[in-house]
């Protein structure tokens, strides 16, 4: 199979689990046989734009003209079987909808978060769940509130992006891919066709670092950021040390806007360490040393890839009782569900996971059954191929008969 790739790649300053899943799929792919080719962005080039150039992003947000062109010519040469669109924000845009179209390519489309929806893709504001934009045609609240990074000005674009192109996503995207049953149901309630939405969730590599003892530490492992119950977490861990601690430190990895908080918070004490960003490798290994990771975000997680992660290492989960979470952990067999957004309950999931060690390798040994059955790579691979098979069998091509591997 030929399949053609399009990302705008996040920032390499901030971690991006879209940027991981974009690279796994796409070894995944080739280390089958398939041809797998990459049409991209890059969010890091924004910075060495000339003044202009910078000013000029916001309007590329809603429609690029320059990459319907360019990509419709590359698709007209290569003719793929099918693109396969991850994140066009902020340099791509739906104009590569309007390519695929113009070349009469089919495409699928993953939905990493709810920009379909909700115009920064989170559900939430002010550090609560928020729905005031889902199924509205004109995502105005979203501007009035500035949802995105709490401006009105920076959430313009991408309500103005979400209106106007609103059809074209659902008419010009043969398959989306949720990766969530709890995404899809938010999806079909807001609208979205139901018959083009089908749950695939995202795999993780089976991981060479696999816990064996107890473990040394409970591991926060993302974004530093409100949505990701940072703040939460750092309150429930106080409540803990102030009844004697679990018996293991806490280590926070990771960088965002409340960085220098934690950071503040952690000096000095001998129950926290924070790590800063690590590497992947840095990641598997700390996360096969966890008595636990702990996942208590506040917003609605369209799927929780550090869940899996540590699943596949073998540890239990403790996350926050909503949203995908909740399809992912078998609370009391592969992990713990805390009542979301509250201290006192994140805090005896926390206490109750780290007290009882055989408890803790049981729901381990779970944890890393239930990784296989549903997250491994032979089982995304069987999945994402069947997705891309189901698309290119809905559409022919101009002369109407069916495409694969460039014949006829």
């Amino acid at each position: 199979m030929h399949v053609l790739v399009v990302h705008n790649r996040y920032s390499s300053a901030q971690p991006s689990g879209e940027n991981k899943v974009v690279d796994q799929e796409v070894a995944l792919l080739r280390g089958a046989g398939h041809r797998v080719e990459v049409f991209e962005r890059r969010s890091d080039d924004i910075a060495a734009r000339s003044l202009l150039g910078k000013a000029k992003v916001p309007l590329l947000v809603p429609w690029n003209p320059a990459v319907r062109t360019e990509l419709a010519a590359r698709l007209r040469a290569q003719r793929p079987d099918v693109v396969h669109v991850h994140n066009v924000f902020p340099l791509l845009s739906p104009a590569v909808l309007a390519a695929c179209a113009d070349a009469g390519v089919p495409a699928v489309a993953t939905l990493h978060n709810y920009t379909q929806v909700c115009p920064p893709g989170t559900l939430q504001r002010d550090g609560r769940p928020c729905t005031e934009c889902v199924g509205s045609a004109a995502p105005l609240p979203a501007v009035r509130h500035g949802c995105y990074r709490n401006s009105r000005l920076a959430t313009v674009p991408l309500a103005v992006s979400l209106s106007v192109n609103r059809r074209r996503w659902w008419s010009g995207v043969e398959r989306f891919f949720c990766i969530s049953a709890a995404q899809r149901d938010v999806l079909v309630r807001a609208g979205m066709p139901a018959e083009r939405l089908a749950v695939k969730h995202n795999f993780v590599p089976d991981p060479e670092d696999r816990r064996s003892g107890a473990g040394e530490h409970v591991l926060f492992l993302g974004r530093l950021a409100e949505a990701k119950g940072v703040r939460l977490l750092m309150a429930a861990w106080d409540e803990l040390a102030a009844a004697g601690g679990v018996g293991v430190p806490l280590v926070i990895a990771g960088t965002g806007p409340l960085e220098s908080e934690v950071a503040a918070w952690a000096a000095g004490r001998d129950d926290v360490r924070y790590v800063g960003l690590y590497d992947t490798a840095e990641c598997r290994k700390a996360i096969a040393r966890s008595v636990a990771v702990v996942a208590p975000s506040t917003w609605l997680e369209a799927f929780g890839l550090v869940v899996v992660e540590a699943m596949a290492a073998g540890v239990p989960v403790v996350a926050a009782g909503h949203g995908a979470f909740v399809e992912l952990v078998e609370d009391g067999a592969t992990g713990l569900l805390h009542t979301p957004g509250e201290t006192a309950s994140l805090a005896s999931c926390l206490r109750r996971i780290a007290a009882d060690q055989d408890r803790n390798r049981e729901m381990g040994r779970a944890a890393r059954r239930r990784y296989e059955q549903g997250f491994s790579p032979a089982v995304g691979l069987e999945r994402l191929v069947n997705e891309y098979r189901t698309a290119i069998a809905g559409r022919t091509d101009q002369w109407g008969t069916k495409t694969m591997g460039g014949t006829k």
